[in-house]
């Protein structure tokens, strides 16, 4: 109306503000690159911290246990989509956050940063903390100005004491032994290697894939691409009776599953028989040659 002012409302998005943030702090990551674990007993924090931090484009699973993080590290892990931040909250019943750190590290060695959580002071527990894996600590209740650049100090510390436990293994004249019964599958699976420069072995079953690692030298092969579902023997008992084998590099050769069924309850029936990751079919590039990377020692 002539005469009056006018009132209106917009709403505008801090992401790229955030990310600009990180950059500033040294470490090159958004915080949609985060992909953030929170284990806390309490129903309400949980809530209360996975909302703080989607709100800043920061995605986030939660675990009410130590022994439901350890499950979901592990099916992360095995997916090749491991958590890279973990929050721990300290007073938790049965395992607390310190044996949890201890047990996180135990398992997965430093692929996550660990932020311990405490309403408490933490300077009591801080030598203890450390000593178990922690890489830094944060105040109850979370707040989003805060939560940034505590999470960039957390990944620099990560990679101040261990610079290179994330650098990957050099693909380049590795020998593969590939157990896949669908031929159409071995073969772009086979030209899928070859292109970096790896060197692929068939096995058209498990029971094949089986005989071939055991009549060959130990170390001869780097990993094995064990798909799930084969004829004679399929890749669940092969790998098993693999790990049994009485040989030096039978329980430390990586094994991979690969399968269309990506269920939680597949990846722990792969884990339980003994692999080390579980792609889903049709295999994507990029995460075969990260997972082999990953997974291969020399």
């Amino acid at each position: 109306e002539k005469g009056k002012g006018s009132e209106f409302t917009i709403t505008v998005s801090l992401k790229n503000v955030e990310s600009g943030r990180l950059s500033r702090m040294g470490i090159d990551m958004r915080p949609q690159d985060f992909n953030v674990l929170c284990v806390d007993d309490d129903a309400v924090a949980r809530e209360h911290t996975k909302l703080v931090l989607e709100e800043i484009g920061i995605s986030t699973e939660v675990a009410s246990s130590g022994e439901e993080a350890l499950e979901m590290i592990r099916l992360a892990s095995a997916r090749n989509k491991a958590f890279n931040l973990l929050l721990v909250d300290l007073k938790m019943p049965g395992m607390d956050g310190i044996e949890l750190t201890k047990k996180i590290r135990e398992l997965s060695g430093n692929e996550s940063a660990i932020v311990i959580l405490t309403a408490y002071s933490w300077f009591d527990i801080e030598e203890e903390a450390k000593g178990a894996g922690a890489d830094s600590f944060l105040s109850k209740p979370l707040f989003g100005s805060e939560v940034l650049e505590e999470f960039a100090q957390a990944m620099r510390m990560k990679e101040s004491l261990h610079p290179n436990e994330t650098e990957l293994a050099d693909l380049s004249g590795r020998r593969i032994l590939m157990a896949e019964d669908v031929d159409i599958n071995a073969e772009i699976l086979k030209e899928l290697l070859e292109m970096m420069d790896m060197e692929a072995e068939r096995a058209e079953n498990g029971a094949v894939a089986l005989e071939m690692f055991g009549e060959h030298a130990a170390g001869y092969y780097d990993a094995i691409l064990m798909d799930i579902r084969m004829p004679v023997l399929d890749g669940l008992g092969s790998a098993a009776a693999i790990r049994a084998l009485e040989r030096k590099d039978a329980k430390s050769i990586p094994i991979i599953a690969m399968t269309a069924n990506a269920f939680d309850e597949d990846v722990q029936r792969s884990l339980q028989a003994g692999m080390n990751a579980h792609l889903t079919k049709p295999v994507e590039p990029e995460k075969l040659y990260d997972t082999l990377g990953r997974l291969i020692k020399d």
